[in-house]
């Protein structure tokens, strides 16, 4: 309760949460928002009959923004999409990396260069799905009520009327990270995954009634679930900390070599990453088979099916690869090595330079197997549970990670503001006067 207290007493967080509050209402409530032309009901069905499938997997982290086919139906992954790609070009691009090495200015740049992406990304997805939906049906109805929406034709009408819902979404997730709480995006994500679980739980609780799931097997699950979420939070925060030791600290008090600070590095160095491209590579086949005629892809649909064994095999074989691909873009050893080096800092035991740069590099290695197993076993729970005990929910996977990660973050950046608010309040009032000084 104390923690509650705290926050109730700090005036400006609690402006900032019930601000971030608000912006996230607001989604949810275009959530529910149509997109003009469409057939609603149709739409519902077949995303309903397709939750264990590709669409399922959009629809969660859409919030069932998909499955309503609202104006926010492409949800905010576009604009991750373009984050990402735009992330791991500036390691590659020298003039990305430029605009990178030269601050806030810099980017700012990468920022507006992102949101120029995630227009591109939602105008492609648009016409992709406006396609789709014009020329297939479902159980003898079409999704489309008219070709036309009043003068533009229905794949115009979509294309603008996702790119928008996209960019709204992009707009709402600034305004948290810039007056909220911070981490926007992340809470927009998280928001709409999170609204899927009253539904699951739901749909479990009705199996239940149904007689369609054992008692004792939905008690176990819920332990099972406790303690999965337990494992991956204890995994997420778990650090491997090295040593630094600075020669210049011989000075007062503090004996020369004495540990003054450390090097954390994360076991989960990577975070979502490596999941969110393996999926989007495996899926992209079935994407592909949804807008070419029939049959022409159906072996490499009926292989790459999310409860197959060839799936998951190059699912978790893609995920280490990921794992260690992403980190070594973003974890140059030798550049953490010159730093050390110019500021007189030292790994114990550990020469300066090239040595240092290769045992660190050994340590991400290790670590970064231990991270790869790890997303490979939370990514692959989903499709266990749905397969064998049946659950009508994705718990696990990339939605557990991003819950876990995104409230560990949010309740650091609340305990920031907290700790910021009371070093404020302990310098009010005081008045620091400036020695004046006679030669």
């Amino acid at each position: 309760m104390s923690a509650i207290e705290n926050i109730a007493a700090n005036s400006d967080l609690r402006k900032r949460i019930l601000f971030s509050l608000m912006i996230i209402a607001v989604y949810r409530i275009g959530v529910h928002v149509p997109t003009p032309g469409v057939n609603g009901s149709v739409i519902a069905a077949f995303f309903g009959s397709q939750r264990g499938g590709i669409f399922g997997v959009f629809n969660l982290f859409s919030g069932g923004a998909l499955q309503r086919f609202s104006v926010f139906a492409l949800g905010i992954m576009p604009y991750i999409s373009s984050s990402i790609i735009f992330q791991l070009l500036t390691s590659v691009v020298p003039y990305l990396e430029a605009l990178q090495k030269e601050g806030e200015p810099g980017r700012r740049k990468i920022n507006q260069y992102t949101r120029y992406g995630t227009v591109g990304l939602a105008i492609i997805q648009g016409y992709g799905i406006s396609s789709f939906l014009k020329h297939s049906h479902y159980q003898g109805q079409s999704f489309v009520l008219a070709p036309n929406v009043g003068f533009l034709p229905f794949e115009v009408m979509t294309i603008i009327t996702l790119t928008a819902g996209t960019c709204f979404i992009m707009w709402l997730g600034e305004q948290i990270t810039e007056r909220g709480i911070g981490n926007g995006a992340s809470l927009i994500i998280f928001s709409g995954i999170a609204a899927g679980i009253p539904t699951g739980v739901f749909n479990t609780l009705t199996l239940i009634k149904n007689n369609e799931m054992n008692f004792a097997i939905a008690l176990g699950l819920l332990f099972f679930m406790i303690a999965i979420i337990a494992v991956v939070i204890f995994l997420e925060v778990g650090q491997r900390r090295i040593p630094i030791q600075y020669s210049q600290r011989g000075a007062g008090k503090q004996p020369m070599g004495t540990p003054a600070s450390h090097l954390p590095l994360k076991i989960n160095f990577s975070g979502v990453i490596p999941p969110i491209f393996a999926s989007s590579l495996l899926m992209f086949p079935s994407l592909l088979a949804q807008f070419l005629p029939a049959g022409s892809m159906s072996a490499v649909q009926s292989a790459l099916s999310q409860t197959g064994v060839i799936f998951n095999v190059l699912f978790v074989a893609l995920i280490v690869f990921f794992t260690f691909f992403y980190v070594q873009i973003q974890f140059k050893p030798m550049e953490v090595a010159d730093n050390l080096k110019k500021y007189g800092g030292f790994i114990p035991g550990i020469r300066a330079g090239k040595p240092t740069a290769d045992y660190l590099q050994r340590v991400l290695d290790r670590i970064n197997v231990g991270g790869a197993l790890y997303l490979s076993v939370i990514c692959v729970l989903p499709t266990l549970l749905i397969s064998q005990l049946h659950v009508q929910f994705y718990f696990g996977g990339t939605s557990l990670i991003i819950l876990v990660g995104v409230a560990l973050d949010t309740a650091q950046q609340i305990q920031s503001h907290l700790i910021s608010q009371k070093y404020e309040g302990f310098m009010r009032g005081t008045k620091i006067r400036s020695r004046r000084v006679r030669i």
